[in-house]
């Protein structure tokens, strides 16, 4: 077991021992330890109080109440950090999140009383002899080995305790492949709605790992037998029973089965493009309509969608980084791939999503399309389009910047100062030579410049 941990996290552990302090490895670093799986965040307990820990580590920092405190440490060449927190126990959480209380613990056993499921529970001391021996009041070695995720203790106390837990506890599920223990899952069930004590920050960083996972959307389908997603992405729901079927046409669900199932396709690693592809065709319940013959329609549903995917990420606090890709992703979602489409025409694609969303849309279009119910992931007009893409992003998009002449130019042979005049020229000269690149020569500019700028 201690050839898993890395030597600069065992320093830490052992200078605790030497400094007379019971010490212990816990929560999801043992439970990924015993799974052999790779461990992100290295925890510690102990009985030493965040007083004594930094004293012992002069480096160390300690800006919360929770008897937690940060040691700076270097695994291989990367910079971490190891968390050592006081054994602690909690009382009281009037606000379903925080415990009104903390007091620090006197053994590991109250500290592994307060955790939140089975398999978390978990404490490893290492031995001298280099073995290790485990700590394990509530059997989250033998859930391990049934790949379940169980409540400590009481779970109708668990979750009214601290909401966040609900959706942790699908998240976790879902990263390992586990199952809920049925009566853990009767009680989320119960206490869904609690979900609306946690801040939307909190929500959006367990929804960004479940998203992150390959099982998304297993997790999504949890969230919403649950009764979670109705308080998490209630305007997701809204296309359950709304039906898309058409004649001749590939889509044999319901608006929300096949924003779900398009997920599962979408061939992304990046949670963001992931969350996009989850709601591209969110508009479409508030458009649905019936054309002449009866059938169902969704005209301009991108740009409803867009604009209700902004609302969205405003709400979950997403970074104006992050809102931007999914609200252009959303609203562009519908771009075509005739084969007939121009080199111009397939610049002005580039230039509208941008050059990094380009590569994040097409694996949207595949889970799109195989969300949808057809059975290949490129239809021969998206690989042309695909190719032709390529084509104009080497070695990279055209742009005003690549004109034969530029705004100074135009001052010139125009003899006028900077103004609005100048930049209107340009933006007309541009989409002229974007349309035909053989007219990007100063001669012929300088000419075009003259009769715009009568």
């Amino acid at each position: 077991m201690q050839d898993l941990i890395p030597e600069s996290i065992l320093d830490v552990y052992k200078l605790l021992e030497k400094k007379g302090f019971e010490v212990y490895f816990v929560g999801g670093s043992v439970r990924n330890m015993l799974l052999k799986i790779p461990i992100k965040d290295w925890d510690l307990t102990t009985n030493a109080t965040p007083k004594d820990i930094t004293g012992i580590f002069k480096d160390g920092f300690y800006d919360n109440n929770f008897g937690t405190v940060g040691i700076p440490v270097k695994i291989g060449k990367e910079n971490s950090v190891a968390e050592v927190t006081t054994y602690r126990t909690e009382k009281g959480y009037k606000d379903k999140r925080h415990p009104e209380v903390v007091l620090w613990g006197e053994t590991i056993e109250e500290d592994l009383a307060r955790r939140d499921f089975t398999i978390n529970a978990i404490a490893l001391k290492i031995n001298d002899k280099s073995y290790y021996e485990l700590v394990d009041p509530y059997g989250g070695e033998k859930d391990l080995k049934k790949k379940i995720i169980k409540a400590v203790g009481d779970a109708n106390l668990r979750f009214k305790e601290d909401a966040l837990r609900l959706i942790r506890a699908i998240r976790i599920a879902t990263e390992l492949e586990f199952k809920i223990e049925k009566n853990t899952w009767e009680k989320i069930v119960e206490d869904a709605s609690l979900v609306q004590h946690v801040s939307f920050e909190r929500i959006r960083n367990e929804l960004l790992r479940i998203l992150s996972s390959k099982n998304a959307y297993n997790g999504i389908m949890l969230l919403k037998d649950s009764g979670l997603l109705n308080f998490i992405l209630p305007e997701l729901l809204e296309g359950v029973n709304v039906s898309q079927v058409r004649p001749g046409r590939h889509h044999t669900s319901d608006v929300f089965t096949h924003n779900a199932l398009s997920l599962k396709y979408c061939p992304t690693t990046n949670p963001i493009v992931k969350f996009a592809t989850l709601m591209h065709d969110i508009g479409k319940p508030k458009v649905a309509a019936k054309d002449k013959e009866g059938f169902v329609i969704f005209h301009n549903h991108e740009v409803v969608g867009a604009k209700i995917a902004e609302k969205i990420c405003e709400r979950l606090k997403f970074s104006k980084k992050e809102k931007e890709k999914i609200v252009t992703l959303i609203r562009w979602h519908m771009f075509s791939v005739n084969e007939n489409l121009t080199d111009a025409g397939v610049r002005r694609f580039i230039r509208r999503i941008g050059v990094t969303n380009v590569s994040d849309m097409m694996d949207l279009r595949v889970g799109d399309r195989l969300g949808g119910g057809t059975q290949t992931a490129e239809s021969w007009r998206l690989k042309l389009f695909k190719k032709k893409v390529g084509e104009q992003l080497k070695p990279a998009p055209f742009s005003t910047n690549d004109l034969k002449i530029d705004g100074n130019d135009i001052m010139k042979i125009l003899k006028i100062k900077p103004g609005p005049k100048v930049g209107k020229i340009l933006r007309e000269i541009f989409e002229e030579v974007d349309e035909d690149l053989s007219k990007n020569e100063k001669v012929l500019l300088t000419k075009r410049v003259l009769e715009l700028g009568i």
